[in-house]
């Protein structure tokens, strides 16, 4: 059942092509939906989540052994749950496109089918290929309908990533050469030499890790978040950046567990590093959305932080983190790009702290303080439930990251409550607009047409959509980790 996520998906987007402009965002929505009603029920029907179980395996390439081979275990089953909600609701919050809107829904299609892929391709060069697919539509979606520097940031996302790309096909056509084979199951099986795997296991990993928002290579994240439309900033920060960690789980770690053996402090450190860095310039963020694409790198930290840990806690609160995250984040890019800054035509904090928001836009308001308490880790919410099975695993490996992060969880909060009390909640009214570059528009804000504009139905239902889903695993993870726990467990790197 859950293969046919990826079919409907780009049917869907080869259909945009042919329909008129009026049906674009109800087929972008109906393929929406029916990917994610699909991947809801493969996730609650699945018994034995343990087993990367094959799914469709058919001949590919015949003559270099390529299959088009799909499989999928709890892991792929939670990451391709958290990628049908997130496509459903940036599909509510581009509900009123009206630019191109059938070009728009088709390259966001592409980027969720080429995510349904990855998640559960079980051939390497297959996971490759949907890899590398979603880089176009990712440029496209920021280049044409984006802001603030769009081809800049466009660009610079593109070439970040094909970087992680060339690393990575090194990393497989060496795979290729040493095993003769890229069936992940195969291989999963394969003990590569140490040799091999201590210099073919960085390559491998960093390749996916710089999708992740790893550091130091972490910067085409706020930028391409910034530039991006409020549902390629969704889709970005909620699905593309789990590509690159769970690509360097399932390959990197899976495949060369000596490798990752040796390599694993420096990822510790890493990680460590990104959370306390991010989270300081988040801290010196004016702009709204730059304080969520900082956020995003430093939750992200959490996640290769988990993965270093190398116990089955520590990676599968890697795992819960990069399904918690992926919801989080896509609520707070949709209240940021859309909600706020389609009335108000700036996302500097100064000037909305001169609005009065929370009076103006309390639907907002409401879900951007939930959001922020799911953010900063507030029991209750599914970034408590992740970020404390992380640090319990941690805790096992490395003690002394766990007191460091710390210090990071303490920035994160800080951060969050600024961005939280100016955008919303601040004591300074002055009566007037200031947008970006600081020109005054009008007297009376109030009065102005643009935020009157009540919040909209579809944002309403994307908004609830993405609350519920952090409320339900952070009152009961043990429904994701039950079926996040077996497949970690099967896997060869675990000490």
């Amino acid at each position: 059942m859950i293969a046919w996520t990826i079919y409907i998906t780009f049917a869907g987007a080869i259909g945009l092509l042919l329909m008129p402009r009026f049906f674009a965002r109800w087929i972008a929505l109906a393929t929406a939906l029916a990917g994610f009603v699909v991947s809801l029920l493969a996730f609650f029907e699945a018994h034995n989540t343990g087993t990367f179980a094959t799914i469709v395996r058919l001949p590919w390439i015949p003559t270099l052994g390529l299959e088009y081979h799909i499989a999928a275990d709890g892991i792929s089953l939670t990451l391709a749950l958290v990628t049908g909600l997130t496509a459903v609701s940036a599909v509510l919050f581009s509900w009123d496109v009206e630019h191109r809107p059938n070009e728009f829904f088709f390259w966001l299609l592409l980027v969720i089918g080429g995510s349904y892929g990855v998640f559960l391709s079980a051939d390497l060069f297959l996971l490759f290929v949907f890899y590398e697919l979603v880089i176009v539509p990712k440029y496209f979606l920021i280049a044409i309908w984006g802001s603030t520097n769009k081809e800049y940031g466009a660009m610079k996302l593109t070439l970040y990533s094909f970087l992680g790309g060339a690393l990575v096909f090194l990393g497989i056509a060496a795979t290729y050469a040493t095993a003769g084979s890229l069936d992940l199951q195969q291989l999963a099986l394969y003990k590569f030499s140490l040799p091999f795997q201590t210099w073919a296991f960085p390559v491998m990993f960093l390749g996916f890790a710089i999708l992740a928002g790893i550091w130091p290579l972490h910067t085409w994240a706020p930028t391409g978040h910034v530039a991006a439309p409020t549902a390629g900033s969704m889709l970005l920060a909620g699905i593309v950046m789990k590509l690159g960690a769970y690509a360097a789980l399932r390959v990197a770690m899976n495949l060369f567990p000596d490798g990752f053996q040796i390599w694993s402090k420096w990822i510790a450190l890493l990680g460590v590093i990104g959370i306390v860095y991010a989270a300081a310039v988040a801290l010196r963020q004016r702009d709204l959305k730059f304080v969520i694409g900082y956020s995003s790198v430093s939750h992200m930290g959490f996640v290769l932080l988990g993965l270093a840990t190398a116990n089955a806690l520590g990676v599968g609160g890697a795992v819960l983190q990069m399904f918690s995250h992926g919801v989080i984040a896509a609520l707070l890019f949709a209240v940021a790009g859309r909600m706020i800054y389609r009335r108000t035509h700036t996302r500097d904090l100064d000037a909305l702290s001169d609005m009065r928001l929370a009076r103006a836009l309390p639907f907002a308001a409401f879900t951007f303080v939930i959001a922020s308490a799911a953010s900063m880790g507030i029991p209750g919410f599914s970034g408590f439930a992740a970020e404390i099975t992380i640090l319990l695993g941690a805790w096992k490996a490395y003690p002394t990251a766990v007191l460091i992060t710390g210090a990071g969880m303490v920035l994160v909060a800080a951060f969050t409550l600024r961005a939280l009390k100016k955008t919303f909640f601040s004591d300074k009214y002055r009566g007037v607009r200031l947008p970006q570059g600081r020109v005054q528009v009008d007297d009376d804000w109030d009065e102005q047409s643009e935020l009157c504009v009540p919040i909209t139905a579809a944002e309403k239902c994307g908004a609830l959509l993405l609350i519920f889903a952090t409320l339900a695993a952070g009152l009961y993870p043990k429904l994701l980790l039950d079926r996040i726990l077996p497949a970690v467990e099967a896997m060869r790197f675990l000490k």
